[in-house]
């Protein structure tokens, strides 16, 4: 092989492997997975320590807030899995028992230590669509 032809493969590849590399350290930084409560709970060691985003329902009566603070204790559940789970931080007006929750943050062996701002409760009754009128009335 000539020799230009050489230089022009070990370039590629050098490049190719530096580019493979910088993707990857930053993809691996911003991964965080989305689950549920009992998937995560099925093998909760394989998930210590990495972003997760855990959907799930507030269990009633476990929403506890420290007297002058703004740290709380609470747990979230899905298909009778339970996690446990602290914030510091606002919570939205929607955070209450039974509401349905997205919590972002990371898994350890103590439970879930939800992320600056990881608390995202929906409100079901806001989102769903208003009565229509009955068939009868469409079809004339």
């Amino acid at each position: 092989m000539p020799a230009k032809t050489v230089k022009t493969i070990i370039t590629t590849l050098v490049l190719t492997t530096a580019f493979a590399g910088l993707l990857w350290g930053t993809l691996a930084e911003g991964t965080e997975y989305y689950m549920h409560v009992d998937e995560v709970m099925a093998e909760p060691e394989a998930w210590y320590g990495k972003n997760l985003q855990v959907h799930g329902y507030v269990v009633d009566g476990s929403r506890l807030r420290k007297p002058d603070t703004l740290d709380y204790r609470f747990q979230v559940e899905s298909n009778g899995q339970v996690i446990d789970a602290e914030y510091t931080g606002i919570v939205p007006d929607t955070f209450q028992d039974g509401s349905e929750v997205v919590i972002s943050g990371q898994l350890g062996p103590h439970g879930f230590t939800v992320a600056p701002n990881g608390v995202m409760a929906k409100c079901p009754s806001k989102y769903e669509p208003k009565p229509t009128l009955g068939s009868s009335a469409s079809s004339k």
